[in-house]
């Protein structure tokens, strides 16, 4: 076994490559038995057959949107270095999400940074920045919403805690971004070891994008971003007969966003329909409607990524596995951004 001279190497030995992927598919296997194992399917499957279509075909076309406006939003965070087209910029998010629904961990985070990369001539490290930077403006936007779902609804303690430890991480990142536009020559002290190495790197590129006005353009599309979220929530709520309001469509997404935000099983299956079922009881919705509900939405969400994602990754003419093969190993190399004169 090839020696990489951390202190975790010789630790890492010790753990079976299997282990990860079978707790996460466990779990998900868990949560789908927990959340289907009072559903009467008798009286909740023929309700599919009277559904509203027209708030169906609504809830995929602003889905469709909350990507595109994704895109928009990575654009504008790399516009200080290069001018990316919408479409190519779609295409990476799009074979990204498809990557995320086939394989576990949320894989296609790396793949879509690697395809940005790789099709615009940037340099590794600026693109992670950039995705660091929009977990970041993803998170305070989720925080806020938080803070405003309390105000209506009781939450679990269990979830009121996760939302306080994702606050923690928000302000880590935050400060890391502070540091990062304030003092990036802190970025030179000798080291050689590679996880510093690979933060420098990260540091480098927060520093350029940082003090880039496009930042806060970015952080204002983030609210677009996030507020379309809750469109296709609220019309496959009244597409399935039920009376619900924007404000509720809005917790339900707050609370399924803090649910998944921790890489899980392919397209979060089981994990997505327990935080469903979750945040439609909050807002009091039955369970037998919530648990059919999530079933919809997880259907609805899904089956348009992988359509879109299967049409984005023929495009490139190669396979998902070697997509995800040239990812692993550009993952290794980066060099420091050049702003555009």
């Amino acid at each position: 076994m090839q020696k990489d001279g951390s202190p975790l190497s010789g630790f890492r030995g010790y753990i079976p490559p299997w282990l990860g992927p079978a707790v996460v598919y466990a779990l998900s296997a868990a949560c789908l038995i927990w959340v289907y194992r009072d559903f009467d399917w008798k009286s909740e499957v023929p309700r599919l057959m009277h559904m509203h279509w027209g708030w169906l075909f609504l809830a995929i076309g602003c889905d469709i949107g909350v990507y595109v406006c994704q895109a928009w939003r990575w654009n504008l965070l790399l516009r200080p270095f290069a001018k990316v087209p919408l479409w190519r910029t779609v295409r990476a998010i799009y074979i990204g999400l498809f990557a995320n629904e086939a394989l576990p961990l949320r894989s296609g985070e790396a793949i879509r940074i690697y395809l940005q990369s790789q099709w615009n001539h940037l340099p590794l490290s600026l693109t992670i920045s950039s995705a660091v930077i929009e977990r970041l403006m993803d998170g305070i936007w989720l925080m806020l919403g938080f803070g405003i779902t309390t105000l209506f609804i009781d939450l679990p303690e269990k979830l009121v805690i996760g939302a306080q430890i994702l606050t923690g991480m928000v302000v880590l990142l935050a400060v890391l971004l502070a540091f990062a536009v304030i003092h990036k020559s802190a970025r030179h002290v000798a080291t050689g070891n590679r996880w510093t190495d690979r933060f420098h790197l990260l540091i480098d590129g927060l520093h350029d994008i940082g003090r880039s006005p496009y930042l806060y353009y970015s952080f204002g599309a983030s609210l677009v971003y996030m507020t379309l979220q809750i469109v296709p929530i609220y019309a496959i709520i009244r597409g399935y007969g039920e009376d619900s309001t924007i404000m509720e469509a809005a917790a339900v997404m707050v609370v399924l966003r803090l649910g998944t935000i921790v890489p899980g099983p392919p397209g979060n299956i089981g994990i997505f329909n327990f935080f469903a079922l979750m945040g439609l009881t909050l807002v009091g919705i039955d369970r037998q409607t919530a648990i059919g509900l999530s079933g919809i939405m997880f259907f609805l969400i899904t089956v348009p990524l992988l359509l879109a994602g299967t049409i984005a990754l023929a495009a490139t003419g190669l396979k998902l596995a070697e997509i995800q093969r040239h990812a692993h190993t550009h993952m290794k190399q980066a060099h420091p951004p050049v702003p555009a004169k």
